[in-house]
């Protein structure tokens, strides 16, 4: 299970990514990877529910990412599928809330 960094992550993501059907087949099974990412890359957020949320197709046909949302608003566990070997790259906790700020409180000028 390999825990990519931010770095690693956003060299995954193309512009304009394309938002795939969640209730449509995946490319393939990438639950076993899931279960198998260890408690402590999850930070505390409850995960349970196993709930794909968003789906996106990168524009380089390889990478596809999926959104497993958590308990917390704003965090997801991004499993990042290369879909020319059907295998999943990796994984990267992601938390909008820390990258843009979303739960600080709003600042006065």
């Amino acid at each position: 299970m390999r825990l990519l960094t931010a770095d690693e992550f956003t060299a995954t993501i193309g512009t304009p990514p394309t938002p795939v059907d969640v209730d449509g087949p995946p490319p393939f099974d990438f639950w076993p990877y899931y279960d198998a990412i260890p408690h402590d890359h999850f930070a505390g957020h409850d995960f349970s529910r196993e709930e794909v949320t968003n789906v996106w197709q990168m524009p380089d046909g390889t990478h596809q990412h999926v959104l497993i949302a958590s308990g917390t608003p704003n965090v997801f566990m991004a499993l990042v599928l290369n879909l020319r070997t059907a295998s999943v790259l990796g994984h990267h906790l992601l938390d909008l809330n820390k990258l843009y700020g979303l739960s600080q409180p709003p600042t006065t000028p």
